[in-house]
């Protein structure tokens, strides 16, 4: 490792005209001390909830006869990440047990108690349970600027209305809870979730905003003169890193304008500027917008929702014209559920793409990956008979996590909240309890 007594401080980022640029983790930013060694630092951990609704082709999910132990291969619908099959536990026999006491509204109590594990309000009142992910957020925060980011696929709509089964459609809107009164908005906008991180003008006032985005011109273009001599005191290691990085950024911005201009001229509907109308090439910017977050280090803990639960959206792109929740309803006919299987494959490849990336940017002595726990699944199982247990759930995390990959782990119907607990004490924030859990799982590291 080349060491320099150059030594800049972890949250160093570039201005220039109301833009702002946070910088990826440096060798530079390791004291000296401990740049030969970056483990003798402060580990970096990551939190990432991916949620699918609709429940899952199941067939397609789990392996051949449910047979436990090591994967030659992962099931159809986590294919993707065949390549880093390595990093993929597959939890089997997990229940949401809050979802059973609860009546109606079977889709709003998939998602509701996702990652809080309690029978929440149905009296039309928003009132449900800090959630996991921001239990681990209230911690991590102390070293980010944002706490979590709360992102997804579809319009976030309105949490005061009513949605399935009554209730408020905050329990179909978002899968985070601050406090048990305050659930967290997702965002579905490129646009919006950049300017969150980098910022957009020196002022609040709309028509300044505005202005600065007419001009078309990269973030770059502002912190140029910093950027570049940034370039020449730091270490040739550093250079390689900061110019990945850098591309990566005028590639985001290239792709928000190319969105912007294509929409710029159609209506004002449900299709705000910048967000793409092809599903894959959405969801790509947003994977790679995420994977800027944790690359700056401006948030360690995010929540995704690829849609939300009785989602109508077809995906001909995929071959697949038939709305998401009538097909869900599969009857059991073999040829829908080789459909929904599809669906649910496309979703998970979006994922993948993230793992991908984070799995290739070199952090320390490994890569991003290495310090990334991600949880990926769904509130619902079969999908058809809306079973709240045994639930399509995967662990895809790195070295650093302690989680062992590669295998598939099945439990005689644990409380999803266990494994929430279990998840929560190996980032180091113990709890003693979440929502409905029971205690903690096993079977999650070496055995």
């Amino acid at each position: 490792m080349f060491i320099t007594k150059t030594h800049l401080p972890r949250r160093t980022v570039l201005r220039g005209v109301g833009a702002t640029l946070a910088l990826p983790l440096l060798e530079s930013m390791v004291p000296a001390l401990t740049a030969v060694s970056r483990t003798a630092a402060a580990p970096i951990r990551r939190l990432g909830v991916f949620y699918v609704p609709n429940g899952m082709s199941m067939p397609y999910w789990y392996p051949a006869g449910l047979n436990e132990g090591a994967l030659d291969e992962l099931p159809p619908i986590l294919g993707s990440l065949n390549e880093h099959k390595d990093r993929v536990l597959m939890c089997g026999g997990l229940a949401c047990e809050a979802a059973l006491l609860l009546r109606g509204g079977d889709h709003s109590k998939s998602s509701g108690p996702f990652l809080t594990g309690v029978a929440f309000d149905t009296s039309g009142t928003a009132r449900a349970a800090v959630s996991m992910d921001q239990i681990a957020a209230r911690e991590l925060a102390k070293e980010t600027q944002l706490a979590s980011l709360e992102l997804g696929m579809e319009d976030p709509g309105f949490a005061g209305s009513t949605c399935d089964g009554g209730v408020t459609c905050a329990y179909l809107n978002t899968i985070a809870w601050r406090t048990p009164t305050t659930p967290l908005p997702i965002e579905n906008n490129p646009r919006a979730v950049f300017e969150r991180l980098f910022g957009a003008s020196g002022s609040t006032d709309p028509a300044v905003r505005r202005a600065r985005m007419r001009k078309d011109r990269s973030i770059l273009d502002f912190v140029r003169e910093q950027a570049a001599g940034l370039e020449n005191v730091v270490g040739p290691q550093d250079q390689a890193t900061l110019e990945q990085y850098f591309e990566a950024v005028r590639d985001i911005e290239r792709r928000l304008q190319m969105a912007e201009r294509e929409t710029r001229e159609l209506p004002v509907v449900d299709q705000p500027v910048g967000v793409p109308r092809d599903y894959g090439e959405h969801a790509t910017l947003m994977m790679d917008l995420l994977a800027l977050a944790y690359q700056t280090d401006m948030t360690r803990v995010s929540t995704f929702m690829a849609a939300k639960e009785v989602s109508n959206r077809a995906y001909p792109e995929i071959g697949i014209a038939d709305s998401h929740h009538p097909l869900s309803h599969h009857q059991d006919e073999p040829t829908k559920l080789e459909r929904l299987s599809k669906l649910n494959e496309f979703h998970f490849r979006q994922f993948a793409h993230l793992v991908k990336t984070l799995a290739a940017t070199p952090e320390g002595d490994g890569t991003m990956l290495d310090h990334t726990m991600f949880l990926y699944g769904s509130g619902m199982s079969d999908s058809n008979t809306h079973f709240h247990d045994d639930l399509p759930i995967a662990l895809v995390g790195g070295k650093g996590t302690g989680i062992r990959g590669g295998r598939y782990v099945r439990y005689s119907k644990r409380p999803l909240t266990n494994l929430h607990v279990t998840v929560l004490e190996k980032m180091g924030f113990p709890v003693e309890t979440l929502g409905d859990s029971t205690g903690r799982i096993e079977g999650l590291t070496d055995v």
